[in-house]
Formats: structure tokens, sequence, C-alpha cells
């Protein structure tokens, strides 16, 4: 499994925020992505009904999640294809290579694969003499730069327009050095020119999978740049990377999954290529590969089956959380440390890492709701974070000043008479205190706080006890 790049998020965080160009791609992409949704939304009358029938699906899928997994390796089989179970990443790897070397491959096409990137497939073919050429428009930015996604859909969403046209520049150096990009259009020229001839050198092409289906055998992907159908058509060998909560039962449930997926990540009703991979090439094909493998990867997931954290199995990795995130649009993805960022991640990543290197991410959040509330699988985002939360603080794992106030607060919770005197105090003295200026900007035992934001002083009238009691009372009364 590939390291974290850094368990430490508040340090990353921090140099995010304060990174003027990280800022100014999170502003310009971020509202975007949230404005498509609500208007896909709003023109698909039945969408809140697609979203419990896509909850739906993949929980019967993972309480049957064996007998799914078979009959889709039962039938790629009858296709013609083979299927490799991996429990490890280190057996991903090693079947990956493998299959390559078998091929006599010095280069490797893929199609953009978060699984690729849990498993460091890139860094595994180069170190034994093997070329891996990202295509996605996303990821092929990303690999010149030598840096890691910062989103599952939008692999370079913390890159500005100029910020592609410099590392344009200086990879492709045999290219007059003044030459103008007026729009993005000759950025993605100049990019498919690069790509196209890898694509007809590459002896293998990897891809990911959107979708299994046991009922037909076939592995499905969806993208918006044809890179994926070159990826996999053109070489003689298709390797099809993932995970095994990808297998959905019958091609009717991964249609349904398919109206929610696009219109939650990018507000598209369908993406512009869903490509269905059923086998090798039958005599009739005009295209296809020769060799077609399926890797299905465990690496933790299994685990996860039967425990409070099953419900995170359900992700179809459309972003939606993440785009609609506050933390995430003012961090960006590389706070995260590792290959999921956002709210997904904040359960994904303790999930198949451990909680003692990710226990930070489930405290990355303000609980404000709005992650679960865009799910197109309605996963209880927020209740998972709270167990890791939970885990975290049963482990002792967090700071001998969190456990102390916890253990403070713990103390007066459970004396109700002391609790409500105590508040009651230090709501009074926080109004006198703050009278006439209305907020606090320095507050001792608050610097965490007042570091980065000021702290609201509160009005007069008690506390929210005091003031719902009240409230009440009145409302009896009338």
């Amino acid at each position: 499994m590939v390291a974290l790049t850094s368990p430490d998020f508040k340090r990353r965080s921090v140099r995010a925020i304060q990174d003027p160009n990280i800022q100014r791609a999170l502003k310009n992409a971020g509202p975007g992505f949230q404005a498509r949704r609500l208007k896909a939304k709003e023109g698909l009358p039945e969408f809140e009904q697609l979203r419990d029938i896509a909850r739906d699906i993949k929980n019967h899928t993972i309480a049957n999640l064996d007998h799914y997994l078979e009959t889709f390796a039962n039938n790629v089989e009858a296709n013609g294809g083979q299927v490799h179970w991996c429990r490890t990443a280190e057996d991903a790897r090693a079947a990956v290579l493998e299959i390559c070397r078998k091929a006599g491959a010095r280069t490797v096409t893929k199609g953009k694969s978060m699984i690729s990137e849990e498993l460091g497939i890139n860094d595994h073919l180069e170190r034994h003499g093997i070329t891996p050429v990202e295509t996605d428009l996303g990821e092929y930015i990303l690999q010149i730069r030598d840096e890691p996604p910062s989103h599952i859909i939008a692999p370079a969403f913390h890159l500005n327009r100029e910020d592609w046209e410099e590392s344009f520049r200086k990879t492709h150096t045999d290219l007059p050095p003044d030459r103008v990009f007026h729009e993005r259009r000759d950025i993605l020229t100049e990019a498919r020119t690069r790509l196209r001839e890898r694509f007809l050198a590459a002896d293998v092409g990897i891809t990911g999978a959107n979708f299994l289906i046991a009922e037909t055998g076939s592995s499905v992907i969806v993208t918006n740049e044809g890179n994926g159908d070159l990826t996999q058509t053109l070489p003689r060998v298709h390797i099809a990377l993932a995970s095994i909560e990808k297998v959905v039962p019958t091609l009717e449930d991964c249609t349904s999954l398919l109206r929610v997926l696009a219109r939650s990540a990018t507000g598209q009703d369908f993406s512009v290529y869903t490509t269905f991979s059923s086998g090798v090439r039958r005599a009739a094909d005009l295209d296809g590969p020769e060799e077609y493998h399926v890797i299905l990867v465990d690496n933790g997931r299994s685990n996860m089956v039967g425990s409070e954290f099953q419900d995170m199995l359900r992700c179809i990795r459309c972003a939606a959380c993440m785009n609609h995130c506050p933390v995430y649009n003012v961090a960006g993805g590389h706070a995260y440390g590792w290959v999921y960022p956002g709210p997904m991640g904040s359960v994904l990543t303790p999930s198949l890492v451990g909680v003692d290197k990710a226990g930070h991410l489930p405290n990355a959040s303000t609980f404000c709701g709005r992650c679960e509330s865009v799910c197109p699988v309605k996963i209880p985002l927020p209740n998972l974070m709270r167990h890791w939360r939970e885990r975290e603080f049963e482990r002792h794992l967090t700071s001998s000043t969190i456990r102390s106030g916890l253990g403070v607060w713990a103390w007066f919770a459970r004396r109700p008479g002391l609790y409500r005197t105590a508040t009651r105090l230090g709501i009074g003295l926080l109004s006198l205190l703050g009278r006439g200026r209305g907020r606090f900007t320095s507050l001792p035992l608050a610097k965490g706080w007042t570091g980065g934001r000021d702290l609201p002083a509160p009005e007069p009238g008690g506390t929210f006890m005091a003031r719902y009691a009240r409230a009440q009372r009145n409302g009896a009364a009338r």
C-alpha cells in the first residue's frame, strides 16, 4: 500500500490556505460543480427516488458480495477474460507486473484510475523498466509535474491555466517556446498530439472501472475525453483494475447508478463516453484486446463488511461530497495526504491505512452535513466520521490537551445543575467582555479558533438552553 505523504493535515491545510494560486483555483472550480449538480437535480424530478434506489442496490450487493463477485468472475471467464483475486496491494502490483512482462510491454497507457493511485502502480512499473503514460488530461499534467491528484474526478483541480502552459513549455521542448495558447482548446490539442503516438505504441492498457456487472461479466468506465476507449481497445492487452465493492448485480442496476453518477459528479445527464468491456476481441470485432484481465482488489475492504463503516462501500466515486465540502474547498485535496480527499477520504482512508495513521482526517470536518445531503447513495458520512473520532479517542491517539478538555467537559456534563451554572456564568462574562466590540480577535484557551478567525461575542440573554426554555414557555402560554 502506498504510504501517506503526510499525516499532518493542519500543516498542509494552512499552507494551502496561504497559497494564493491554490485558493484562486479552488474558487474558480468549486462553485461550478455545485451549480451544475443542482441544475441536473432540478431537471430530473425522480432524482431523490433514484438516490434511494441507488442506495438499496449497493446495500443489497454488499450484503451478498461473495455471490456477485463469483458470478462476475465466472462470466468474465466465459467471455474469454481472466480474473486475478488480490487480497493486498502487493498482490495487485505483482499481478499487473506479471501481465505486463508476459506481454513484453515497454509502454503502458493508463486511463484515470484512483485504485491505481492507491496501489502505486506507476512507481512499481517504472522500477521494473516499464513506462506508464497517463492519458487522462488532468492526470497527464500531474505526471509531467510529478504531483499526485488533488481530486478524484478532476485530478488537477488545484492548478490554474498558467500552470498548464508553464508545464507544457518545460516538457514539450521540441515545440516553439514562444507559442501562444489562445484558449484551453490549444492546451488540449497539444496534449492530444503528444498522447496519440503513445496510444499507438502501447503494449498494455490499464483502466479503472466505475462498475463491474455480475450478470454480464462487463467492466464499465465513464470518461469525458475518450481516452479510456483508446486505452482499452488499441493495445493487445487490457487490464481493468477494480476494488471489490464496484460490482453490481445486473445491467439494469448499473444504468440506475449511472443516472445518478454523472449528475452528482459533473452535472451531466451522462458522461460523454460510457464504455462497457466484456472480454477479448471476437472474430467479427473491428478492434479490442487479445487479452482481457480483471484485477479484483480487496486491500482492506472486506474488513469493512459487517462493521460500522460498511456504508462507505456504497461510494461510487462521484466526488459530490468534496465538491460541496467547506473544508475541502479551502484546504484542497493535497492537505488530506493520500489518494482520497474530502469527506469520503476522511472515512475511507482510516479504513484502509489505519486510524493511527489517518486519525486526523475525521477531525477535518465542520459536520455541516452537506456531504451526506448530496451523496447519490446516501452515505451517512458525518456519522462515520464520528465513529472514527470515537476510535481515535478510545485508542488514546488524540492529544493530551484535547483529552483533558473533553474530560473537564464530561465532568460538568454529568452534573447538569453545575453545568448550567457554569455555562451561564461563562456566557455572561463573555457577553460583558465583548460589549461594544461584538467579537474577540484573541481569547485565552481559544487561540486555536481566534488564530484564524474572530469569535463572535454572545449576545445578552443567557445560554442556548435558557433561551430555548423561555421560548417553550412563551409558546405554551400563547
